[in-house]
């Protein structure tokens, strides 16, 4: 496992990494401040979308009655999409119309994710908030957007007054149905991604920089822990690829669910 080209330590001792080293210096204008230009963030996520759309070209150009390993491999993963989440979820009345959406989301995940566990990328872009406010803001107004023409105005009535509440009650059930429909939902889906692929990030490098200052900079009886914080580096790394691909899946399917949940209003 690579460290993260991160200074472990100074004259004082141990540095842990903070979070400023993971916002790198954008590529145009060369050198610049992160946040000011088109950075290694930007870069990885084209490169994701570029990537994803040559496999399914691929996989899809020589189609068999037998298919052959890409096209076995593509296959299969749409189809974990379309049959696991699109229609388990939704329904094999209504899920086809959103298969595009989910399989998107997935896949864009998933790659994006897994560039922190890829020598030389080792950045998961959905570590940074705005990726994932962003993913989390397309799907919300989706599911607002898709209850709204299904039912009309009275999605809204649908979505916030459950039946079989008392009277006495249905205000303040009616106010904490809309706070975690409307604004509770965006807000987790979108940080349980962000907050994930960040805390995961953040204990690998410090990991790394923990062995790197162990094994070169310590002294006398706290060199041979080195070994030890590198055994649990790796362990956690494979244990953050199985995250990352968990985090996908799990975010994808939420979408389903909140898909789900606006074409059914009405039955709830």
């Amino acid at each position: 496992m690579i460290a993260l080209a991160l200074p472990a330590a100074n004259e004082e001792g141990f540095v842990a990494p903070t979070l400023e080293e993971m916002h790198l210096p954008e590529i145009l204008p060369w050198g610049a401040e992160y946040g000011e230009g088109f950075g290694k963030q930007m870069l990885l996520i084209l490169l994701s979308v570029a990537l994803i759309s040559w496999f399914f070209i691929a996989a899809a150009r020589k189609r068999q009655l037998v298919p052959g390993r890409l096209q076995f491999l593509g296959e299969f993963s749409y189809n974990l999409v379309r049959n696991s989440i699109g229609r388990d979820i939704i329904g094999e009345k209504d899920f086809r119309p959103f298969i595009p959406l989910l399989f998107s989301l997935f896949f864009f995940i998933l790659i994006n994710n897994l560039w922190g566990s890829i020598p030389l990328a080792q950045l998961p872009t959905t570590s940074h908030v705005g990726t994932a406010y962003a993913l989390a803001a397309i799907v919300y107004f989706t599911w607002i957007i898709l209850g709204i023409k299904r039912h009309g105005i009275k999605y809204f009535k649908y979505a916030t007054v459950p039946s079989g509440v008392p009277v006495f009650i249905l205000p303040l059930v009616v106010l904490i149905e809309i706070i975690s429909t409307f604004l509770v939902r965006p807000i987790t889906h979108s940080l349980r991604l962000f907050a994930t692929m960040l805390s995961g990030h953040l204990i690998i490098m410090l990991a790394a920089s923990g062995t790197e200052f162990l094994l070169l900079e310590a002294e006398g009886l706290l060199k041979p822990l080195g070994a030890l914080t590198l055994v649990g580096g790796v362990a956690m790394f494979l244990f953050e690829v199985l995250i990352q691909c968990l985090q996908a899946y799990v975010f994808t399917l939420l979408t389903a669910i909140y898909i789900q949940g606006s074409v059914a209003a009405a039955e709830h």
